[in-house]
């Protein structure tokens, strides 16, 4: 492991790639900095070292090529400025067209931070362009990786760039925090291993379902994609979602984990709906008799029931996805479940892996994040690393 901890980064000039991409309201005021907290024990330990930064980070998708006002990082740099406490020079110049950038990269002293403009502003960026990597290289000593969120992507500042570096190249401590993590999950998780998988469609977890057959020893699945296997299965559904063209995929699937010897789940009651509204008319039903004119939207009462048992049962669990549509209160009851169950597990001295969106939402919406051994940070890079895929950002700093 490619670990910060293990050099000094004195009077070095250190490419530090972020992940701040965080949310802004109508006024650009930040609304929610987790990513960027979540990088300041790197960014410390860089500057308590006696490091001068150049964080290069991106902030949502620009499409022209060139400076976008609205996706400027110039709020970013002000909360970093009241984050540590001091100056943050902000570089709206763009690197190569005046030299600017170049001249204040060189001119900085140990403990000086260097916020430069969104990295995704240079079309070469999600090209992976390497000349453009090198242009970035040449600002810098050394060069750190923490942005695990955008480890999936190519691109020049989160995996090209590495290759100029070959013996100061390291992962920020976020980055080693998820590597570790992952690898542990993966590699040498204890067992009983438990699999939650949710979310709205198969067609999105199938690399995850198919890889982590030959590891899980039982697999919960549910949420809408569910429903694929219950009609695939014979079972009516009503007016819930469903992808036909997947049927066959999760019937193979279901052979597969069979043929392994691993236990599938499929939860036995539903909460469904006559609309798709928080406010709609509900009943609870078998999953597999849901009537005509009805959907369904969460996990019911029973389900709840064996899940709990199954999560108490385990010393591995990894969640991914909701059990229900969670962003309607009124059907978020099983997500809420099944993360008080999974925090009640870890008390026990279970390792347990949360990651995507909405299942993340939950545990610290519930106030649980801090009570699970693992929460993700990196969404799309999470999945792609669960399907068995190798992550470019991962990968540059291996070798």
């Amino acid at each position: 492991m490619h670990s910060i901890n293990d050099y000094n980064f004195k009077n070095k000039r250190v490419l530090l790639r972020v992940d701040f991409n965080v949310p802004v309201d109508a006024d650009k005021r930040i609304t929610d900095d987790t990513r960027m907290q979540e990088s300041m024990p790197t960014i410390k330990k860089l500057l308590s070292d006696g490091a001068a930064l150049i964080i290069m980070a991106h902030f949502g998708r620009p499409k022209k090529g060139g400076f976008e006002p609205e996706l400027s990082l110039l709020p970013v740099a002000k909360h970093l400025e009241e984050m540590l406490g001091q100056k943050v020079l902000f570089m709206q110049d763009l690197l190569g067209t005046d030299g600017k950038v170049e001249k204040a990269a060189s001119e900085l002293k140990a403990g000086d931070v260097l916020l430069l403009e969104n990295i995704r502003f240079y079309t070469e960026e999600t090209k992976g362009d390497e000349n453009f990597a090198r242009k970035l290289a040449d600002l810098g000593d050394c060069y750190v990786n923490d942005a695990f969120g955008a480890a999936h992507r190519e691109h020049s500042s989160t995996a090209v760039m590495a290759r100029f570096f070959p013996e100061n190249r390291f992962f920020g401590l976020l980055m080693e925090h998820e590597v570790k993590n992952l690898e542990r999950l993966l590699n040498n998780p204890p067992h009983p291993f438990t699999a939650i998988i949710g979310g709205s469609k198969v067609s999105s977890k199938i690399g995850i379902l198919e890889n982590l057959v030959d590891k899980v020893d039982k697999m919960i699945i549910i949420g809408g994609m569910r429903y694929t296997f219950t009609k695939a299965l014979g079972g009516k559904i009503g007016n819930s979602i469903c992808e036909d063209d997947k049927m066959e995929t999760a019937l193979n699937l279901l052979k597969k984990m069979k043929e392994k010897g691993v236990k599938c789940y499929l939860p036995t009651d539903s909460v469904v709906a006559d609309a798709f509204d928080n406010n709609a008319k509900t009943q609870i039903v078998p999953s597999d008799a849901v009537p005509e004119g009805w959907e369904s939207v969460d996990c019911g009462p029973s389900s709840c029931a064996d899940i709990k048992n199954i999560v108490m049962q385990s010393k591995t669990i990894l969640w991914n996805g909701p059990a229900g549509v969670f962003e309607m209160p009124t059907f978020a009851k099983g997500t809420r479940e099944i993360a008080s169950y999974v925090a009640e597990a870890c008390k026990g001295g279970c390792f347990a892996a949360i990651g995507g969106g909405d299942s993340v939402a939950a545990v610290k919406q519930m106030g649980l994040a801090d009570k699970m051994s693992y929460v993700s940070t990196g969404g799309g890079a999470m999945l792609e690393y669960l399907e068995g895929k190798d992550l470019p950002g991962i990968k540059a700093i291996l070798g």
